[in-house]
C-alpha cells in the first residue's frame, strides 16, 4: 500500500524508504500464529537486538484497565500533534492499541501501531490501523518513514528515554510526541478512609524499586527530547481520571476484588522489595491493602463505595531538525 512520496508499506511487507531502495517493516503476527515472519532483507535492515532485561512487560488486561476511558472526555491536549494534517503516523509501544485507535480516528492518513509483543497487538486489534511487530529502540524503518512518531506511557518504562526518542526522530520526518505520566503526582480520593494514604505509601515504595523514571512527566520528557536533538519542544497536560462509583461496572468490581485478595500488590512484590521494603514490611503492607479491599467490598454492597484516581499525563511534542540544521549544530 502506498503511503506517500513514492514510499510504501508493502503487503509483502515492503519497505518505507527515502532513497528508492527497499527495506522491511516486520508485520505483526496474525492471531494464532506462532511467530513474526522475517526475511533476509529484514535482518539486513535491523541492527543487533538491544538488551531488554530491564524493560517491564504488561498484560493486555492491565493495559486495557489502566487506559479505560482515556481520551474519551477530551482530546484537546493532542492538538499539538496536528493529527488532521498527518499522512503517516506511527504509535510505538502501542500495546493493545488504546491510543492507536484515537490517532486513527483523528488522522485522515495511515496509522500504524508497533509493539514488540504480538499477543498484545492481537488482543487489541480493532479500528482502522495497521499492527506491526518491532522494537522501540531499533524501529524497522528507514529515515523519514512517517510524518509523526508517537508513544504513550512508554518512556517511563525504558532505562534510557533519550535513546528511544533519538530513534523515533530518525524515523520521523516532522515531529515526535510522547505522552508520559508523572506517577509521583497521582492523587486518590476514596470513601475508604485508609485507601488514599496507603496507595501513596505503596506508590512511593514502587517508584524506589522500579528502576526506571515512572515520574518522567513533562519535565523529564522535555529533557529527553532536547538530549535527542529535537527542537521547538512544547508540552500540554491531560488529566486521566478513573472513577469507581455506582452503578458498578464489571471492571470496577474486579478491581475491588483484586484489592481485597491482595493480587494486585502481589504482582509488584519484587519491585516493592527492591524499593526498600523488608519481607515483613511487605506482608504488613499487603494485609493493610487487603483490609482496604474488604471495606470497599462492604461499601459496594451498600452502593456507598466511591473512588477517584487522577493520573497527570504530559503530551510533549518536538520537531525533528532539518538535515542542514542538524549538521550546523554538530
Amino acid at each position: 500500500m502506498t503511503i506517500g512520496g513514492g514510499r510504501s508499506f508493502a503487503s509483502a511487507p515492503r519497505a518505507v524508504t527515502t532513497n528508492g531502495s527497499e527495506g522491511e517493516w516486520r508485520r505483526a503476527a496474525e492471531p494464532g500464529s506462532e511467530s513474526v515472519r522475517r526475511n533476509r532483507a529484514d535482518e539486513a535492515l535491523l541492527p543487533a537486538a538491544p538488551d531488554h532485561s530491564s524493560v517491564r512487560e504488561f498484560s493486555a488486561e492491565y493495559l486495557t484497565s489502566t487506559r479505560r476511558g482515556m481520551w474519551a472526555d477530551s482530546r484537546e491536549a493532542l492538538a499539538g500533534l496536528a493529527l488532521a494534517d498527518r499522512e503517516r503516523v506511527l504509535d510505538v509501544g502501542c500495546g493493545t492499541g488504546e491510543l492507536t485507535r484515537v490517532l486513527a480516528e483523528e488522522s485522515p492518513g495511515s496509522v500504524y501501531g508497533l509493539d514488540a509483543d504480538p499477543d498484545l497487538l492481537a488482543a487489541g486489534r480493532s479500528g482502522d490501523w495497521e499492527p506491526l511487530a518491532g522494537d522501540a529502540l531499533r524501529l524497522p524503518a528507514t529515515q523519514n518513514a512517517v510524518d509523526l512518531v508517537v508513544c504513550q506511557a512508554l518512556l517511563i518504562n525504558l532505562p534510557d528515554p533519550a535513546a528511544a526518542v533519538a530513534e523515533f526522530a530518525r524515523v520521523a520526518s516532522d515531529d515526535v510526541a510522547a505522552i508520559e505520566p508523572d506517577n509521583a503526582d497521582v492523587t486518590v480520593e476514596s470513601t475508604v478512609d485508609a485507601e488514599a494514604k496507603l496507595a501513596a505509601e505503596a506508590r512511593t515504595a514502587y517508584r524506589r524499586g522500579v528502576g526506571t523514571d515512572v515520574a518522567l512527566g513533562g519535565a523529564g520528557t522535555r529533557e529527553a527530547f532536547r538530549e535527542a536533538g529535537l527542537t521547538d519542544v512544547r508540552t500540554a497536560r491531560y488529566d486521566h481520571v478513573r472513577t469507581i462509583e455506582p452503578p458498578y461496572a464489571e471492571d470496577d468490581l474486579e478491581a475491588v476484588r483484586r484489592t481485597a485478595s491482595g493480587e494486585g500488590l502481589a504482582g509488584d512484590r519484587e519491585t516493592l522489595l527492591a524499593g526498600g521494603l523488608s519481607a515483613a514490611a511487605y506482608d504488613e503492607l499487603r494485609e493493610r491493602w487487603r483490609a482496604v479491599g474488604r471495606e470497599a467490598i462492604t461499601q459496594v454492597g451498600e452502593d456507598a463505595y466511591r473512588r477517584r484516581e487522577l493520573v497527570p499525563f504530559y503530551v510533549t511534542v518536538g520537531s525533528v531538525p532539518a538535515a542542514d540544521d542538524a549538521s550546523q549544530s554538530d
